[in-house]
């Protein structure tokens, strides 16, 4: 994090990310300072509702954050600048996207939690556009253009007012991880009777074990014993309003309805209090660590890995066996996982999986069987990606194995 007071004495020249939050209102002219080598703009948790039309004088720039601000349109100055391909205004107060706002080298676009209603044809003349954030908005359908975003890979359309499922981005041909819940026409009953209803005192939280955009995870004990198989616990404390996936309500209810399969978090219990929603989940053992990292602002929405990080072709030929099986599961209960990634896998040292992380999830049983098909579809080609990234880091990749050979002739051609 960077100061106005720096800014101002000259002392960020030259640098290539600039992030300030001080509470800004306007937008600080001496930005423009670094006009030659900013690339990276960060201006989130500010108080800014306009951009000057100045901005455009940063040539370079090719990120830009204003996430938890005060604008109410989508600042037309973003069309204008050449380079710009990454867009984040998430938690504004946006009721206006024209088309004049959409650069031209559009790649990655997040307006979650906004109030948005409509979108503009041209949002399906952006060819660049692989990333479209879009939950927890006001969309009653999405632009027809949108056939045309044919290196479309990731979209978050869930928590939004969709009376009927957008086919026209069902048939696009690299659309692989895809998040819908909490609109009208998928919702359902809930499950409320698949794992106990409990009261928030049957526990004590203790430390935390984890956090993400939809809830905190603790380990936990009972105070009240309510599952006799399980004395290990944890605890996934929701936060309770709409996230970059959707709704924390969809998220429980996909957990539910998946049910319990061996290499898939297992749900125990769930509270649903005034104010207070959780799940109870039997606890990792420690031994079990993360087997990729997210997607980077370069890969976009491929997995990232630490480096040197490597491993077996038998043990990649293991857990993409144990993958395989919990993707015939979920959509034997007809969930799309939506996040189908190493990220949200852990293993351990004998290549044994653990997958999780169920906030993008989205049930399709109240859909037509063609419409069945193609979300079925669309994840295959995430479970292609899993396959590929873990190629991506294989021991053996310089001497390919029989093992390695059979894996890569699962990928498609392409």
């Amino acid at each position: 994090m960077h100061t106005l007071s720096q800014l101002k004495r000259g002392e960020l020249l030259g640098i290539k990310r600039l992030s300030l939050k001080e509470n800004l209102t306007h937008f600080p002219l001496e930005i423009l300072s670094l006009a030659d080598s900013l690339e990276i703009l960060d201006l989130s948790g500010n108080q800014l509702s306009s951009l000057p039309e100045q901005f455009t004088e940063l040539k370079k720039l090719k990120i830009m954050f204003a996430s938890d601000n005060q604008f109410e349109s989508l600042p037309e100055v973003l069309g204008l600048c050449p380079e710009l391909a990454m867009v984040g205004f998430k938690s504004n107060k946006i009721v206006d996207v024209s088309a004049s706002s959409l650069p031209a080298k559009l790649r990655w676009l997040i307006l979650t939690n906004n109030q948005i209603s409509v979108l503009p044809d041209a949002l399906g003349e952006r060819p660049q556009l692989q990333k479209l954030a879009l939950a927890g908005n006001w969309l009653t359908s999405l632009p027809p253009s949108m056939a045309q975003c044919f290196n479309l890979e990731l979209i978050r359309i869930s928590a939004n007012q969709l009376t009927t499922c957008p086919e026209h981005i069902l048939d696009l041909p690299k659309l692989r991880w895809l998040a819908f819940a909490g609109n009208p026409f998928s919702r359902s009953a809930p499950m409320s009777d698949s794992v106990p209803l409990i009261s928030q005192s049957s526990y004590t939280l203790h430390e935390t074990l984890g956090q993400g955009a939809s809830g905190v995870i603790y380990r936990a004990q009972w105070n009240e014993k309510q599952c006799d198989a399980v004395d290990e616990i944890a605890v996934k404390v929701f936060k309770g309003e709409v996230t970059s996936d959707g709704y924390p309500q969809d998220e429980l209810q996909a957990c539910l309805r998946v049910g319990y399969h061996p290499n898939i978090v297992q749900p125990l219990a769930q509270v649903n209090e005034d104010s207070y929603l959780a799940l109870v989940m039997q606890l990792i053992p420690a031994h079990f660590d993360n087997l990729g990292l997210p997607p980077s602002l370069q890969s976009c929405t491929r997995d990232t890995f630490p480096s040197g990080f490597y491993l077996s072709i038998q043990h990649i030929s293991k857990m993409v066996e144990q993958m395989e099986a919990v993707f015939a599961h979920l959509h034997a209960k007809q969930v799309c996982h939506g996040d189908l990634y190493a990220h949200n896998t852990l293993y351990d040292d004998e290549a044994n999986i653990i997958f999780g992380d169920f906030g993008a999830a989205s049930a399709y049983h109240m859909l037509k069987d063609e419409q069945q098909a193609k979300i079925k579809r669309i994840e295959s080609r995430a479970l292609d990606c899993f396959i590929e990234d873990l190629l991506s880091v294989c021991l053996e990749q310089d001497r390919p194995s029989t093992e390695y050979q059979y894996l890569q002739a699962k990928l498609p051609a392409c």
